[in-house]
């Protein structure tokens, strides 16, 4: 029987280099594991490097299928659209009372900037089985009235997740299957981005009119 000859001690990875093997190796997982993996199946982006690439829009749209997949396992209760009213602004007293009162009421947060109120008007196009969302970036309690339209019935879910939340955490304020509007207003149950998802579930293409006014910093679309 033939056998192999052993390899000799020099031939052998000295323990020095298995350790330096083995913490190279660690080191590129790592890596891939910040740069890569999280951007792209979670979202989270913590050096950047995955929204230049453009992987943490992949997850975003990962997990907004998710939540999607969630809410249509749930049952909806018919919805009444209710149409916005946008109230006549109030006349400023007189300088005099309004130093008054500035006097007389306690400042609960001198550092706080009074919330910008905000208009917009968007629209987004939906081919079939696609869908996309419109965030508004919002401090709790912030309110915001908005109305949308499409041209044909989809599918919608507005919601908020907190910038710093769990993973997979929102909270969906309405949601509706196969409808081809929605009008209301929401109070920010928390610091994040708060809006709407959508999903063109037909066989034709949509067009989705969103109008937005409250206050809110930015829009993500």
């Amino acid at each position: 029987m033939f056998n192999s000859p052993l390899p000799a001690a020099s031939d052998l990875p000295t323990t020095g280099r298995l350790v330096r093997s083995t913490v190279i190796a660690l080191a590129v997982a790592a890596g891939l594991l910040v740069t890569v993996v999280m951007p792209s199946e979670y979202a989270v982006d913590p050096t950047g490097v995955g929204r230049v690439l453009g992987l943490q829009q992949m997850g975003e749209i990962k997990i907004a299928l998710a939540n999607e997949a969630l809410a249509d396992s749930q049952p909806v209760l018919p919805t009444v659209a209710a149409p916005i009213v946008f109230t006549r602004p109030v006349e400023p007293a007189p300088a005099i009372a309004t130093a008054k009162a500035a006097e007389a009421a306690p400042v609960k947060n001198p550092g706080a900037a009074a919330p910008m109120v905000k208009s917009n008007k968007m629209q987004v196009n939906l081919k079939p089985g696609e869908g996309t969302e419109i965030k508004l970036e919002m401090v709790e309690g912030a309110k915001v009235r908005y109305q949308w339209t499409s041209t044909g019935d989809v599918n919608f879910d507005t919601h908020g997740e907190p910038y710093n939340g769990k993973q997979g955490y929102f909270h969906s304020y309405s949601k509706g299957k196969q409808v081809s509007s929605d009008t209301g207003e929401f109070a920010a149950k928390f610091d994040g981005t708060h809006g709407w998802f959508w999903r063109n579930r037909g066989s034709a293409p949509v067009t989705i009119s969103l109008a937005t006014s409250g206050e809110y910093s930015n829009v993500k679309q």
